[in-house]
């Protein structure tokens, strides 16, 4: 019957098939093993977070007259400010190279998160971590 049309229903070639996907172990995931998986993401996620929390990064403004420390989860911890960035009579300027300093530091704090943490938030499923900007 090539006829390119479907047979009459009720002979044997107008049965459609389904494709049936079969999980090895009865059709159950182990979950012993997901158990596992699971626990290890979460300690390689708490090792990066301590590793992020020791970790300092820098970021500077006005061309290295200011420079700020912050850790990779974003602490500040340090501002160096050069002595010719401070004029008695232009308070303002020192303020906007210390807020550019800080943000700058802060950017960088971002980068090292996303390549501490990327690739955890991926193993997760891609849905980012609650909290961090990925």
């Amino acid at each position: 019957m090539p006829s390119g049309k479907d047979p009459p229903e009720g002979t044997p070639d107008s049965r459609r098939t389904q494709e049936l996907i079969v999980i090895p172990g009865g059709g159950q995931p182990n979950m012993q093993q997901l158990l596992q998986q699971a626990q290890k993401m979460q300690q390689d996620l708490a090792r990066a977070q301590e590793e992020l929390a020791n970790t300092e990064v820098d970021g500077q403004a006005g061309g290295g007259l200011v420079k700020a420390t912050v850790t990779g989860s974003g602490e500040l911890r340090g501002l160096r400010i050069d002595p010719k960035a401070v004029d008695p009579e232009d308070t303002e300027t020192l303020a906007d190279l210390i807020v550019a300093a800080v943000q700058a530091a802060n950017e960088n704090a971002q980068t090292l998160q996303q390549q501490k943490l990327g690739p955890l938030a991926q193993g997760l499923g891609g849905g980012g971590i609650p909290g961090l900007p990925f």
